[in-house]
């Protein structure tokens, strides 16, 4: 059975039309000086963007499969990268939007790590 725990609220900003990078390291122990790396062998990990929780469809999406996540298994490491030309389709919502991560495990338990808001600045030099 994969590690279940409560979501950390994280708030993201994401620079329009700039790359986007943001790296954790998943650590699980008694206390913060005992906590080990969270090892990370054979899940997956999915996260989008919604302007709103019930968006019928994500502004973006970001997915072990599509290489905008990269676990690093024993490392409990979890990357999320985003390239220029990705950001660049965000839209500037006045409102800014939501966004969650999830780690299913491989026995199929899932765990929603992280959630919070989404703040996309708007790109002035473009072209």
């Amino acid at each position: 059975m994969g590690l279940i725990v409560a979501p950390v609220e994280m708030a993201l900003t994401i620079y329009q039309g700039a790359t986007f990078r943001q790296s954790f390291t998943w650590k699980s122990g008694p206390t913060a000086t005992e906590a080990e790396p969270v090892d990370l062998t054979g899940c997956v990990a999915r996260a989008y963007i919604r302007e709103k929780y019930d968006s019928p469809a994500p502004l973006l999406d970001m997915t072990t499969e599509n290489g905008r996540i990269v676990l690093g298994g024993a490392a409990g490491t979890v990357d999320l990268e985003l390239a220029a030309d990705a950001t660049a389709t965000l839209p500037y919502l006045k409102r800014g939007a939501r966004w969650d991560l999830e780690i299913e495990w491989p026995d199929g338990d899932v765990c929603r790590l992280f959630q919070g808001a989404v703040t996309i600045s708007p790109e002035v030099t473009y072209g």
